[in-house]
């Protein structure tokens, strides 16, 4: 289905800072001049060491600026900030996005930055330790909080000969992103979706539980993406040091699979879909001790009893225009257990992953899955970040919706 332009006659700026993934400027110039926008571009001194202004400037059909003012002119920072519907920094550097966080004004991209009341959008490149440091972490948190929309960087060979996090996303991946912001509302405006994310917790006493290793980032970037194409996001997550900052989602925080069934109960008849993300504890502690258990013997013994299965209740319990979606972890004969599990529990698809794909699942910033469909239709997504997977994710829930809709 091709997806309608809503980029034809928008200003945008864009501002192109020091890194080797420059060089895709000139294809994000090209690509939005064609979508029919008007660009403004605007270089840090160190972009030109990369790519030439001269190629730009040709591209976007506008003089390139480079800085705030020279003896040829004076390029108005507030001016250009009022002019555009959206500014674009692609790519942005570790150092750029610092300055942003910290109001640092000391070239004509952070300049109209601070002017601009239009919205503005990151696309990070750098290397993979630089993503990871706790600083630019913090950075990105920051501008975030300010309002600044991140396109998150992709997974692969990067400039330094390291593979990971850290590429500039491609310049396709980026029109389509901000075609699906300027739509406004898109395929879940006026719908519910549950969405549950990170681990349980189950007590053993005071100070022990029963856990796992889950993070809840996929669960967390699925929720960002229901909630950018407009549905109301109900975000149930057990302990986790991930944030929710959008409009669109409500977030309650659990502990145990108890407590996240509860929870999912009270919301559960008023959804529209439900995305069972979380990595819920199959078993817990049949007695939790009210005081700390002293270490005596060699050995320990623990009752176990199994909790309710989360997901099983809801296909049990679904009405018939519900679309319900779970996740399977398996670690041997995984299309067959994910596909008995589809069935099982009643659901409308399944997202099966795998621990033995390296840089997927737990703790990382990316994932590979297959998503499987209670018709068998099987979609396999390649290693992405775990935000571009979610997004990708969500548009195959659309397609459900659409399917049961015309079923109905």
């Amino acid at each position: 289905m091709m997806q309608a332009n809503h980029l034809h006659n928008k200003k945008i700026l864009l501002g192109i800072t020091g890194s080797i993934a420059a060089y895709k400027a000139a294809t994000l110039t090209r690509l939005l001049v064609k979508a029919g926008a008007e660009v403004k571009v605007l270089m840090s001194p160190a972009a030109s060491t990369f790519i030439t202004p001269l190629t730009l400037a040709t591209l976007s059909k506008n003089p390139v600026l480079t800085e705030i003012s020279s003896e040829a002119a004076w390029n108005n920072h507030v001016e250009l900030g009022l002019w555009a519907d959206m500014m674009l920094i692609a790519p942005a550097t570790a150092n750029t996005m610092a300055k942003m966080a910290h109001g640092i004004c000391d070239d004509i991209i952070s300049a109209v930055y601070l002017s601009a009341r239009c919205p503005v959008w990151v696309a990070p490149a750098m290397d993979l330790d630089m993503w990871q440091h706790p600083s630019t972490q913090r950075n990105i948190a920051a501008i975030q909080k300010d309002g600044v929309h991140l396109i998150d960087p992709a997974n692969g060979e990067l400039a330094s000969g390291l593979t990971g996090i850290g590429r500039m996303a491609e310049p396709e991946s980026i029109i389509e992103l901000l075609n699906l912001h300027l739509a406004g509302t898109q395929n879940f405006s006026g719908k519910k979706v549950i969405v549950t994310a990170g681990p349980t917790y189950e007590p053993i006493d005071p100070v022990r539980f029963i856990g796992n290793y889950s993070s809840g980032k996929m669960g967390f970037a699925l929720a960002k993406a229901f909630a950018d194409q407009g549905a109301q996001v109900q975000l149930i997550t057990g302990p986790t040091h991930e944030i929710a900052n959008h409009p669109n989602i409500s977030i309650q925080h659990i502990h145990t699979a108890e407590e996240m069934l509860h929870a999912v109960q009270v919301e559960f008849d008023n959804a529209d879909l439900a995305v069972f993300c979380a990595a819920v504890a199959d078993y817990r502690p049949k007695e939790v001790q009210v005081q700390k258990i002293k270490k005596s013997d060699s050995t320990f013994e623990l009752a176990l009893e199994k909790t309710d299965d989360i997901a099983k209740w809801a296909g049990l319990n679904k009405k018939p225009n519900q679309i319900l979606v779970g996740f399977a972890l398996e670690t041997e004969k995984e299309m067959e257990h994910a596909k008995d599990k589809l069935s099982r529990k009643n659901l409308d698809a399944i997202v099966l992953n795998s621990p033995n794909n390296p840089n997927s699942t737990f703790g990382h910033d990316t994932n590979q899955v297959t998503w499987i469909t209670a018709d068998n239709k099987l979609v396999e997504l390649e290693l992405e970040s775990k935000s571009e997977i979610a997004r990708k994710l969500v548009n195959l829930c659309s397609e459900l919706i659409e399917q049961k809709n015309k079923s109905n």
